[in-house]
């Protein structure tokens, strides 16, 4: 028995969204009489932090605390309307379309403000602390809370927003047909070191390292969470999930979801992060978000480490031992690649 040391790398640059119909999305933002925000949408939180992000996009644009902002993604047939959560879409699409509903919001609250302070509503501004004051004097203020309630109890306002983000529609070469699909791409790179024992097939990641473009990161931690476990999943994808036993012994392997194999906590391995921020000129506040792209670049990476390891190309997921194996047995064995070979 012999264990082979391999590495594998992998680059992508995956588009946000699509450009189908303008790929709309909606968002609706109201106040409540206490100066609370709720932020409705249909666009689904799937895990990957939807509600946290659009709660940051829509208090910045408010000038409220992010505390005082709820979001309501509850109901597609009653909310606005959304395209849907896929496509890595969320943070741009939706994050813009949350931003034009705050900035109508946020107008209505400022011109309710004005009106109990006897001052312009242009000379106002926010603190992000839950108050309103006039520029240059914070003495002269009124509280978020104070100029909501107003609005309704005393000037018959309704302290909302709708936004809607729609993508320009492509130009097409008449002579081609050529048009570009989306406004934005994201990028990422990811080294993946293995171990592969042939005489039982098995693969062990031991490490990643991965540099990630995706614009600004509104919310770092949020990011760093997601990449992380994008990539668990992509080694997920790679090396365990199928419901299909390993042939030829039927034996080996799971048949059904009941046995169906994933990777545990013990499975994970050490995952070095490198997030490039270089903010979209249309994204909400720079951003574009990492979405699918946290897997992507693992399952390519892990299958040209594996080449690198034994000589053995894999084409068809998983990578299970089986596969190895029938692999080394038509090659001869294991053997490394010819350097400069490519995979």
């Amino acid at each position: 028995m012999t264990v082979h040391k391999g590495r594998g790398f992998a680059a992508i640059n995956y588009p946000i969204g699509m450009n189908l119909g303008g790929d709309p999305s909606q968002a609706l933002v109201h106040s409540n009489p206490d100066g609370k925000f709720m932020v409705a949408l249909s666009s689904i939180d799937l895990g990957q932090g939807m509600k946290s992000v659009t709660r940051q996009i829509a208090a910045e644009t408010l000038g409220v605390p992010v505390q005082d902002v709820y979001v309501d993604t509850a109901d597609s047939d009653t909310g606005p309307h959304c395209m849907g959560s896929f496509a890595s879409r969320g943070t741009h699409r939706v994050g813009n379309a949350v931003i034009a509903a705050a900035k109508e919001a946020r107008a209505v609250m400022l011109e309710a403000a004005a009106e109990e302070m006897e001052v312009n509503a242009a000379d106002l501004v926010t603190d992000g602390k839950g108050n309103i004051h006039v520029k240059g004097a914070p003495s002269r203020s009124i509280t978020t809370a104070a100029a909501s309630a107003a609005a309704q109890f005393k000037q018959g306002r309704t302290v909302s927003g709708r936004g809607i983000f729609l993508i320009p529609l492509s130009a097409v070469d008449p002579d081609t047909g050529e048009m570009d699909p989306v406004t934005c791409y994201a990028h990422a790179a990811l080294f993946v070191d293995v171990e592969v024992d042939d005489e039982t097939g098995e693969v062990t990641v031991m490490e990643m390292n991965s540099a990630y473009e995706l614009g600004r990161a509104l919310n770092p931690r949020l990011v760093e969470q997601q990449l992380v476990g994008g990539a668990w999943m992509g080694m997920s994808h790679a090396l365990y999930e199928t419901t299909e036993p390993f042939y030829p012994d039927r034996r080996e392997g799971p048949e059904d979801f009941n046995t169906y194999l994933m990777p545990g906590p013990g499975d994970i391995a050490p995952h070095n992060i490198a997030v490039l921020e270089r903010p979209a000129p249309d994204g909400p506040f720079g951003g574009k978000g990492p979405g699918e792209m946290c897997a992507n670049p693992v399952l390519p990476a892990i299958a040209n480490a594996v080449f690198d390891a034994v000589g053995v190309r894999v084409c068809d997921l998983p990578i299970s031992p089986d596969k190895i194996l029938r692999g080394l047995r038509d090659n001869g064995g294991a053997r490394k690649p010819a350097p400069g070979r490519m995979p």
